[in-house]
């Protein structure tokens, strides 16, 4: 089965650019020190069960976008996680997060497809008895109309652009750091020290967590030794919902 991958022609890269000009709702913080989220995209089973363990043995807590109309299936990432995970994650205290109902390119779609898509994940992801309030753009990809439609729906609509986020960052397209491929954890790491350099947030990302994960997973080990970094640096570990609340 092939990863689908966002548009990277010319014209998909100057679309996100311009995206990133429109729309926009800057950030404000103010920090005492830093602050990380640890998220998973799509949800593989291996996200929901080795990637939950490793956060709650350390008390901690990460959001989990989910794309509902893939409970169950088969992916490049392994199976997906079903209803039941997601409930038992809300349960824990993790923060179940939105994406498309059918891993929509928003990028691509017009403004009624992605409402659409969204609407429908929304609903399902309440009938597991979880609000949503904060989304991942599928693939990262993103354009005006996307904003335009999403920004009044949530408080934080997270792309894939590396960064982090402080006063003046667009919340309609965050940044954030894929732990992901070889290089994945060493990048991390230098994000974190960038972040705890600037006092600002971080949000990680990574899809499936085994010993031999995708290109866009990681291992256990490495999620381990960036959730035990990060607590040893002195960072305060948000979720998704809670980092958007302060930098309201």
């Amino acid at each position: 089965m092939e990863v689908y991958s966002a548009d990277r022609s010319l014209k998909g890269k100057l679309r996100r650019r311009w995206a990133r000009l429109v729309n926009r709702r800057p950030a404000r913080l103010s920090l005492d020190r830093p602050m990380v989220t640890f998220s998973f995209d799509d949800v593989p089973a291996t996200a929901a069960g080795a990637g939950a363990a490793i956060l709650e043995a350390r008390d901690l807590n990460g959001t989990f976008f989910v794309a509902a109309g893939l409970a169950g299936q088969d992916s490049p990432f392994g199976l997906y996680a079903k209803d039941a995970d997601a409930r038992r994650l809300a349960a824990a205290g993790h923060e179940i997060a939105c994406h498309t109902f059918s891993h929509l390119d928003c990028g691509k779609a017009d403004g009624p497809t992605i409402a659409a898509d969204v609407a429908r994940n929304t609903q399902a992801l309440k009938a597991m008895g979880v609000e949503t309030t904060t989304f991942a753009y599928p693939y990262g990809d993103v354009s005006p109309v996307a904003k335009a439609v999403l920004g009044p729906r949530f408080v934080l609509l997270r792309a894939l652009h590396h960064g982090v986020i402080e006063t003046g960052a667009d919340l309609n397209q965050a940044p954030a750091v894929g732990i992901e491929g070889p290089d994945g954890e060493a990048i991390a790491v230098r994000w974190l020290n960038e972040a705890a350099a600037r006092k600002a947030w971080l949000i990680l990302f990574t899809h499936d967590v085994k010993e031999a994960p995708s290109p866009f997973g990681c291992t256990p080990a490495a999620l381990q030794r960036l959730a035990d970094k990060a607590l040893a640096m002195g960072f305060d570990i948000v979720t998704a919902a809670e980092g958007a609340r302060r930098a309201a």
